[in-house]
């Protein structure tokens, strides 16, 4: 986010208790009235809804699937993946904070057109409609976390969140039902589509004047520019909105939100993601480094003035750190070890020659398990022996190993046999004699989450190879990101080629190619629940011991059936009696 905005961020609070050494307003209240004549107040509200969007990956609910396991005893992940998540402990609650969000949301709708924002009548416009375009695509991103993460079953109907379009007072009727699943994703494309009317695709600088929508009729670049240029870069832009209705349309698609399988949603999804990948060229605008954005250090240094890399459809604000290296570093590099990759995670990378290593013609070798295997294993976890960190340590995590890396050494070291690597950057230094900290960046919505949406749709709604309205297939998109990956280089990809007309075969690669790709992003532990799929898949690890290795059992997973569905908060459902619980729960 740019620098104005990281600023309103920190001093633009709605209805905070602020001090206005000019004119102070009555016991230094700020109400929805001095917002008309004020528009940095107004934007505070946008500021406040934008605050609250999760931070998705960076929360690690995979320490919560089979995917990973947590080296600390108290995490929340670690304790719902055992048998504690409940109604009133949910680390994955998005009930509160999105409902404040709309609330913030509604305000603005309600008041923006009475907003001053500028003395020039077409500038003033132009701000009115984009914050009005925000606002309605900022409500329709709210609402899909809401489905995702409170959608579910209760009384024998799929229902979604109470829909509020209007803000609420003291004088409101708070005791409402829910809406179905159904209406709210009504809501959320008439949300969508109300946007998309407002906004430009992208936001940025313009310099022919042609591109200026011809309502604003009169106006030049530079009256535009000012409000929908590159000062706007990463705030809700009509190519973010179109993102949103893709990921929305997967979920609604999705075996436990689409329980009669109808095949439209897939078609709906399959076409909400290719509206924006036809706008890259489809499969060929696939960014050839775009499975290592996390590594491009070179890439990630030169970002600036709120651009993107190719691999990026929106992010949020990039700075030094090294907080994520602090806390999963192996311990001889100072760090805590806390994300430890599962062998069920390292199982699902395919060999190099693009078979899984269950496959009989793999190569596989139980005794020499990392030995040609696809290149975004090493990518994404630390192995034994492999080299990490900024002076290229050797990690031994071994059993025997003679360090704290090794297995079960101290509380901080690996419990599976593996560290993460995938996000961190190894030339940060945690060395208490010459710590430093270097540039990370954290996606919102990557172009490859796109990719895997239309492939998981287009083989749902037209199998494999067939194509729908669109120039490309489920399989073309597979194979040109393993193709990025180095899957299948020599031998043409052999097994992409034999299931190519199985659509059920096709379905459990795209889905593993979505496990391998979006790792460690905050996807696993959704993708899990739309797909109906076993919850209960003990977290393994490797034990590796004179040179010999064995698989071990790490930690059970305890998830009743119930749970492809998230709670409704259970103070909620306390204080009002007609919000319905979901089942089970």
């Amino acid at each position: 986010m740019n620098t104005k905005i990281l600023y309103f961020f920190g001093v633009l609070l709605f209805l905070s208790s602020c001090q206005d050494l000019i004119d102070p307003a009555i016991e230094n209240i700020q109400g929805r009235e001095d917002m008309l004549e004020r528009p940095r107040l107004a934007q505070g509200l946008l500021i406040n809804a934008y605050l609250r969007i999760p931070t998705n990956g960076w929360t690690f609910s995979e320490m919560a699937t089979d995917d990973a396991v947590s080296s600390n005893p108290t995490n929340g992940f670690l304790n719902i993946a055992t048998g504690q998540w409940a109604s009133n402990n949910n680390p994955v609650n998005q009930w509160s904070g999105a409902q404040s969000a709309i609330q913030y949301l509604n305000v603005m709708l309600e008041d923006v057109d009475s907003v001053n924002f500028a003395v020039d009548p077409i500038v003033n416009q132009m701000f009115v409609d984009r914050l009005k375009g925000e606002s309605y695509g900022l409500r329709a991103l709210f609402m899909y976390y809401l489905l995702q993460a409170h959608g579910g079953m209760a009384d024998g109907q799929l229902l979604g969140a109470p829909i509020l379009t209007a803000s609420q007072n003291v004088e409101s009727e708070f005791n409402i039902p829910r809406n179905t699943f159904e209406e709210c994703m009504n809501q959320l494309y008439a949300d969508a589509d109300k946007a998309l009317a407002l906004l430009p695709m992208d936001l940025g600088n313009i310099t022919d004047p042609y591109l200026i929508p011809s309502k604003y009729e009169g106006a030049e670049t530079g009256q535009y520019n000012r409000v929908f240029g590159d000062d706007a870069i990463q705030l809700v832009s009509g190519r973010i909105v179109r993102a949103v209705m893709a990921q929305a349309a997967l979920l609604a698609a999705s075996p436990a939100f689409n329980p009669g399988g109808d095949v439209e949603k897939w078609k709906t999804a399959a076409s909400n993601a290719a509206e924006i990948l036809n706008t890259i060229g489809g499969v060929s605008g696939l960014s050839p480094t775009g499975g290592t954005w996390f590594a491009n250090n070179e890439e990630l240094n030169a970002i600036g003035g709120g651009m993107n890399p190719a691999e990026i459809l929106w992010r949020t604000s990039i700075g030094p750190s090294n907080n994520l290296e602090a806390d999963n570093y192996p311990p001889t590099l100072y760090g805590r070890g806390l994300i430890n990759p599962t062998q069920n995670f390292v199982d699902a990378f395919p060999m190099a020659n693009g078979y899984p290593i269950s496959a009989a013609n793999s190569g596989y070798d139980a005794q020499n398990p990392y030995s040609a295997r696809d290149p975004r294993l090493n990518q994404s976890v630390v192995l034994n022996g492999s080299a990490s960190g900024p002076s290229n340590t050797t990690i031994i995590t071994a059993a025997d190993g003679e360090t704290n890396d090794a297995l079960n050494r101290v509380e901080t070291s690996t419990r599976t046999g593996y560290y993460l690597r995938k996000l961190l950057r190894q030339d940060v230094n945690l060395n208490p004699n010459s710590t430093n900290q270097q540039v990370h960046m954290k996606p919102r919505i990557r172009y490859t989450e796109i990719f895997l949406i239309y492939a998981e749709a287009a083989n749902e709604a037209y199998g494999p190879t067939g194509m729908g309205s669109a120039s490309y297939s489920a399989y073309d998109v597979i194979k040109a990101i393993r193709q990025r990956a180095g899957i299948g280089t020599e031998n043409g990809d052999e097994y992409l080629e034999s299931i190519k007309g199985d659509q059920a075969a096709m379905r459990q690669l795209i889905r593993n190619e979505r496990r391998l790709e979006l790792s460690f992003e905050g996807f696993r532990f959704w993708d899990l629940r739309r797909w109906n799929v076993n919850l209960n898949e003990t977290a393994k690890g490797m034990t590796i011991e004179d040179d010999s290795y064995e698989v071990m059992n790490v930690e059970n997973r305890v998830f009743s059936d119930y749970m492809i569905y998230g709670p409704v908060p259970y103070s909620e459902t306390l204080k009002f009696t007609e919000l319905k619980q979901n089942t089970g729960w």
